[in-house]
């Protein structure tokens, strides 16, 4: 099973070369960077990643999450990997991170057999980037073709963490400008929020639509009824259920497909940020358009996520090509 699938990932990035127009990329980036430095990259990223989802089919969406985490923290340069030092003080206790952030050990023991196989040479940006197109893929999603060449940044910042990641308790327009400000538009906004058709989120991150909607002590109007009640039952309205666990995509919470956008017609989003898009003319017709369009969404996936993924990078002579990815050399 697992050589299958690795063989049919080769014919799809085949696929991808011979009959799809590559998105384009910064000039520093190379699809084939590493074809002669380290040419069992991709293959050595996907046994990881491929391994990492059979034990837990809960860290695909852990690991595209972590992917998105980094790039939109001061560009994509693995700042989001670096752990606390005496002299760095990292990301991955901001508030967006702590006690929800995952995939940490899946990127290490990828960086430490490719260390065996290159040392010194594959960049954490890099495997990062690849684990999460990876996942999505494993996850029955949609596979795009990625640009190398990305260098790891030396410093970190738990502030910009703050205060750049999106909340999934702001408003749209806030959510809008914060894409905006890393050269993204409004259609990333609909098209990468799909990525929460796979993965759970906390109940603390949504119970406040459950009981007290904009302090008004009751739930939120826009909330699916029989949804309500679902939620309020994994949820209780206490203290000790802020940590519980609930699938974003109650349906096929483990597949990667357009039911997100299904839901989200149907009045059964789970995050506040995520039902926002049908209040919003421009994001409610795009919505409704991936709901119907499954092939269109993949499309428009990959697209967004290269756009992600050449936020900020670091190449050429920048930054540095760590040994370890928690800590800088």
């Amino acid at each position: 099973m697992e050589h299958a699938c690795y063989k049919l990932l080769t014919y799809v990035t085949l696929f991808c070369f011979l009959f799809i127009s590559p998105p384009l990329v910064s000039s520093q980036l190379n699809y084939r960077f590493y074809d002669s430095s380290c040419p069992n990259l991709i293959k050595i990223v996907q046994q990881g990643v491929w391994s990492a989802i059979a034990n837990d089919s809960r860290i695909a969406a852990s690991l595209l999450r972590l992917h998105f985490h980094d790039c939109f923290v001061n560009g994509c340069d693995a700042s989001v990997l670096l752990d606390d030092t005496s002299t760095l003080k990292g990301e991955k206790n901001a508030f967006p991170n702590k006690d929800s952030a995952r995939g940490f050990e899946v990127i290490d023991k990828i960086k430490s057999n490719l260390e065996e196989a290159c040392p010194s040479t594959v960049s954490c940006t890099d495997i990062l980037t690849l684990a999460a197109t990876s996942a999505v893929y494993f996850s029955g999603g949609p596979f795009w073709p990625v640009a190398l060449g990305r260098r790891d940044g030396t410093t970190a910042s738990e502030d910009a963490a703050n205060d750049d990641l999106p909340s999934p308790f702001e408003p749209l327009e806030n959510i809008t400008a914060k894409f905006t400000a890393k050269g993204l538009n409004i259609k990333d906004v609909v098209v990468l929020s799909g990525a929460h058709t796979i993965g759970f989120a906390q109940c603390f991150t949504f119970k406040p639509r459950l009981f007290n909607f904009d302090d008004s002590g009751k739930p939120d109007p826009t909330l699916d009824t029989s949804f309500l009640t679902d939620l309020q039952s994994v949820c209780p309205n206490q203290a000790d259920s802020d940590t519980k666990l609930a699938p974003l995509d109650p349906i096929t919470s483990t597949k990667f497909d357009n039911v997100y956008f299904k839901r989200l017609v149907n009045k059964s989003g789970l995050l506040q940020s995520d039902q926002v898009l049908m209040g919003d003319n421009r994001t409610a017709s795009m919505v409704i358009g991936y709901s119907r369009f499954p092939y269109l969404f993949n499309k428009d996936f990959g697209e967004s996520m290269v756009k992600m993924a050449n936020i900020g990078v670091l190449s050429g002579q920048s930054g540095q090509i760590r040994k370890n990815c928690r800590f800088v050399n």
